[in-house]
């Protein structure tokens, strides 16, 4: 930029010739920032936050502390459920390879039949409750996550 543009020479006839500097260009309007709806919205949603934080420490430190302790509790049992359930998966297929290899059948078709199986399940097709050890509680378990575990139980 040089001097000429930040000076504004006025000639002699100060009225006819006199022309106002240019205005800055104005911004967009998704650069203007948030519309006022969107704006009371944020603010409605950080008020809520605000007030769950404030019940929060509205109870006794005991208290807070307690609902802790309970939720580590209820963490630490689900993991060792997952260990558990991790641990009796690698156990029933190593029974299921060892007896499948006794039988002459390969990995990849006991793999085969475990899919076929577990979709015949997850498409309701196998409600055998094999010798009881599959109570109808459990399957109607497998009904509620049905949506996931087919993700999971994809051939291919």
């Amino acid at each position: 930029m040089t001097l000429k543009d930040q000076i504004q020479i006025v000639p002699a006839n100060a009225e006819a010739a006199f022309a106002p500097p240019p205005e800055a260009p104005k911004a967009k309007a998704e650069e203007a920032g948030p519309t006022l709806q969107e704006a009371i919205e944020r603010n409605e949603a950080l008020a809520e936050k605000i007030d769950a934080l404030n019940d929060i420490l509205a109870k006794p430190l005991s208290e807070i502390l307690a609902d802790r302790e309970k939720a580590e509790e209820a963490a630490l049992a689900w993991d060792r459920f997952g260990a558990m359930w991790m641990l009796s998966q690698r156990a029933m297929r190593r029974v299921a390879l060892d007896l499948a290899a006794q039988a002459g059948v390969s990995e990849e078709e006991v793999v085969a039949r475990a899919m076929t199986h577990a979709n015949a399940v997850l498409n309701g097709a196998d409600e055998v409750d094999l010798g009881g050890t599959i109570a109808p509680a459990q399957l109607a378990h497998i009904a509620r996550h049905r949506a996931f575990l087919r993700k999971q139980f994809r051939p291919g």
